[in-house]
């Protein structure tokens, strides 16, 4: 799977925290306290894909006092970062070991493995290897195949929740010449192999949830769209450029036009991207 740079992380982990729907986070809520009470302690979460920690960071402050994560990703100075990082987020560090953190932050109490493990080998074993509460990821289900989606609904076996599965939406206050170009090439290339085969890209959100109700699973989606302007310029410098350099590799555009594109990106400087969140629960 193709890396991201803790720098692009860092910068959209206010935005991705903000831009989740309630909706379907308040789902996954009481989907869980009907299968463990109110409290929700001693819950056992596994996170697949988890970058710098992102997603445990906006999840853990809605659970339990006391909480059991284990963290996936293949990339070892990741799993690094989101230790490191974890550990400045806690309040206190109450043990830590080569690959587990213990932490404190307020009445919480957080015990962590970080795990490297590829998803798409040895996605049958992460899976199977701890007996979870809930399965969730961040940002991930558009940069795999429909085959390892439907792979991955035929092994869950417990509630799952993932936020921002981008849906193709990218718009511009301001529009562009070029941005249509510059979207399909964009496209074109998210449909690549990042790693798990084809990508499902934009449309990976729907074939999500497709898998997910033939499985016969009751299934909550909703709207997590990015808004972005002028409080944003590195996230907003980083975005276009990533989508300016995927458009060129495409052979979309030349690269005179995609440097008139950034351009003119940057002096218009408001977009919303289009995200979906998803939660689905076994009907009981």
């Amino acid at each position: 799977m193709s890396g991201f740079s803790s720098q692009w992380l860092g910068l959209r982990e206010p935005v991705d925290h903000v831009s989740r729907n309630p909706d379907v986070q308040n789902a996954m809520l009481e989907g869980l306290r009907q299968r463990h009470g109110e409290a929700l302690t001693s819950l056992r979460i596994i996170d697949l894909g988890c970058g710098s920690g992102s997603n445990l960071r906006a999840l853990a402050p809605l659970f339990g006092k006391e909480q059991h994560w284990t963290l996936v990703d293949h990339d070892a100075e990741l799993l690094a970062v989101a230790k490191t990082q974890i550990r400045q987020w806690a309040d206190s560090t109450v043990n830590e070991t080569a690959d587990q953190l213990m932490v404190q932050r307020g009445h919480q109490t957080l015990t962590i493995c970080f795990r490297q493990a590829d998803l798409d080998r040895d996605l049958q074993g992460i899976l199977a290897d701890g007996d979870y509460d809930l399965v969730t990821a961040a940002a991930l289900f558009d940069l795999i195949s429909p085959d390892w989606i439907a792979r991955f609904c035929d092994l869950l076996a417990v509630p799952f929740y993932t936020v921002l599965t981008y849906d193709g939406r990218s718009v511009w206050q301001a529009p562009a010449a070029a941005d249509e170009a510059v979207l399909a090439g964009f496209h074109q290339h998210q449909q690549t192999d990042k790693g798990f085969g084809v990508a499902a890209g934009p449309d990976a959100a729907n074939v999500l949830a497709q898998c997910l109700k033939t499985k016969g699973w009751i299934v909550v989606r909703g709207d997590s769209t990015w808004y972005l302007d002028g409080t944003h310029p590195e996230l907003l410098r980083l975005l276009h450029e990533g989508m300016a350099q995927a458009a060129h590799e495409m052979g979309s555009l030349s690269k005179s036009q995609l440097t008139d594109w950034l351009a003119s990106r940057e002096a218009n400087a408001q977009c919303q991207v289009g995200h979906e969140d998803t939660f689905a629960m076994p009907r009981r």
